[in-house]
C-alpha cells in the first residue's frame, strides 16, 4: 500500500529479500530515495521546504546549529533540509576512519551496525535527520553519543514514520521531539 500525505511525500512498505537474522523483513521506500522512480530537483526542494516548515511550525522546537544526517538513507532529506533551512550539515557514515572527534553508535537491525560521526558537537544544537523512523533505537543510540559529547539534541526529523515500532514513544521517553511528514 502506498500512502501520500497532503505535501506529496509517498511511502510504502516493501518486503526485503535475503535478509540476515535480526534484520527487519520490510523496507520503507519513499519519494526521495530514488528506488521506485527518479527524484526530481523539484521533489527534493519541496520535501526540504515541507520538512523545514513542519519543524519550524512548532514554537517549542529549537533552531539547530547543524543537521546530522544518517548514512545512507538520511542523506537526501538532509541535503533537502539544509537547502531549505540554510543550516549546515554533517553526515554520519558506516566508515571507520582515523579522524578526530570520532564517536560510534549502533544501528540495530542493520547488516553493518556501527555508524560513526566525526564532527565536534560540543556546545552545538543538533537536529538529527534520517529517511524514516521505526523503533527509534538508532536515534536513541545517537542521542546518547551526542549528549555525551556536549551537544543539545533539538530533535529528530524524518519524511516517513513507521508507527508500528513505537519510535515516537521511544524518543518521547528520552525527551526528544520527532517531526515527520507521512506514514506508510
Amino acid at each position: 500500500m502506498t500512502t501520500t500525505n497532503n505535501l506529496g511525500v509517498q511511502a510504502q512498505r516493501v518486503q526485503r529479500l535475503n535478509v540476515d537474522p535480526g534484520m527487519r523483513a520490510e523496507r520503507i521506500v519513499y519519494t526521495l530515495d530514488g528506488i521506485l522512480s527518479p527524484v526530481t530537483p523539484t521533489q527534493l526542494r519541496v520535501t526540504g521546504n515541507d520538512l523545514w516548515s513542519a519543524w519550524t511550525s512548532n514554537p517549542a522546537h529549537l533552531r539547530p546549529d547543524v543537521l546530522l544526517g544518517l548514512d545512507a538513507g538520511g542523506i537526501p532529506p538532509t541535503v533537502a533540509l539544509s537547502l531549505a533551512s540554510g543550516v549546515h550539515y554533517v553526515l554520519a557514515w558506516k566508515l571507520d576512519l582515523d579522524l578526530p572527534h570520532k564517536a560510534v553508535f549502533d544501528e540495530p537491525h542493520a547488516r553493518r551496525v556501527k555508524v560513526f560521526t566525526y564532527a565536534d558537537f560540543r556546545g552545538k544544537t543538533v537536529l538529527i535527520v534520517d529517511d524514516e523512523i521505526t523503533t527509534g533505537n538508532t536515534a536513541a543510540n545517537l542521542i546518547a553519543v551526542l549528549r555525551a559529547a556536549g551537544a543539545t539534541v533539538a530533535g529528530v526529523i524524518c519524511p516517513v514514520e513507521d508507527t508500528t515500532g513505537g519510535g515516537r514513544e521511544r524518543l518521547a521517553e528520552i525527551g526528544v521531539p520527532l517531526c515527520t511528514l507521512t506514514t506508510p
